[in-house]
């Protein structure tokens, strides 16, 4: 956006071999026919949610990697919810009004915003003292626990593995994120004082940091991806690719679900050279190797009207 990033420069093994230079997300439009010509598959991530918006990426005429219907049911909070539960995927309770917090919530704004809004009330006077006005939200119950971020690959085509109805499910990774300034505060002392001095916790994700599961919670993380993509076939025809389960875990091992990514996310790129999970399936298998994978097969097997949209 704006202009060529010169720090690819410094990663050549990295950079892509052509650059779409436009002024913002919206301008993608005025290029499409230039883009279809090339025979491009657009690859969608984080920024086509929050910039282009999944309306206007709905009409991309533009091949793209999985289903963009799926990208709605991710920027809506209360569809996203929907899906979720809907699929029997533990989630922590909803507060449908501010005017209803009796314990700690957690408010995050609607949209990828990589943590950016996001924070923690414990009543009615701290949900007013943070929020932003005419910004849409969705407020859960705060489950104490360790967050951690699963990376699932769904394939239609794939014939072995961990089946599914229709394909299989891999894992491909685990994450969890570094987050500015929570992460830190602790040092300056109770938040409750902060507060007083107007210092607020803020959760803009800063890094990620890989992360191995133990082993017991495997079954559980497995379970999880495949109701999420098994409820998707049934509600809008399925889901396709990557995504990601955002999740926290409890001291009773119990998972709490409280987003679903349903794209590539930032966290997979600790694992360009494979991780502790792809590395069981194939050594060095990257999130954005295994969806290369995935075209060339549906390209082989004449398939790719299953893999694209």
């Amino acid at each position: 956006i704006g202009k060529q990033p010169r720090f690819y420069d410094a990663f050549p093994l990295a950079k892509p071999d052509d650059f779409l230079i436009v002024d913002s997300y919206a301008d993608i439009l005025d290029q499409a026919e230039d883009l279809v010509a090339k025979q491009v598959v657009t690859v969608p991530h984080g920024s086509f949610v929050e910039y282009m918006g999944s309306e206007v990426f709905a009409k991309l005429p533009i091949p793209t990697f999985g289903n963009r219907e799926v990208l709605k049911w991710e920027s809506d909070r209360e569809k996203q919810r929907e899906w979720l539960t809907s699929a029997g995927v533990p989630m922590p309770m909803k507060i449908e009004r501010p005017q209803d917090i009796d314990r700690p919530v957690f408010v995050k704004y609607y949209g990828a915003k990589g943590g950016r809004g996001s924070f923690i009330a414990k009543n009615h006077e701290d949900f007013k003292e943070s929020i932003q006005p005419g910004m849409k939200y969705a407020i859960q119950e705060y489950v104490v626990g360790t967050r951690y971020y699963m990376h699932y690959f769904y394939s239609p085509l794939a014939t072995s593995g961990y089946a599914l109805s229709r394909g299989s499910l891999e894992m491909l990774g685990v994450d969890r994120r570094d987050e500015a300034n929570i992460d830190e505060m602790y040092k300056l002392g109770a938040q409750e004082a902060l507060r007083k001095m107007g210092l607020l916790p803020t959760f803009v994700v800063t890094g990620n940091m890989p992360v191995v599961l133990r082993e017991s919670l495997l079954p559980k993380a497995f379970e999880m991806g495949e109701q999420v993509v098994e409820r998707s076939m049934e509600l809008f025809g399925g889901m396709i690719g990557p995504f990601c389960l955002e999740t926290i875990v409890t001291d009773k091992l119990e998972f709490k679900v409280f987003e679903i990514s349903t794209r590539i996310v930032a966290g997979t790129n600790l694992f360009i050279a494979g991780s502790p999970y792809s590395d069981l399936t194939e050594p060095g298998m990257s999130t954005g190797r295994r969806i290369a994978r995935e075209i060339r097969i549906g390209q082989k097997q004449g398939r790719l009207a299953d893999i694209l949209s």
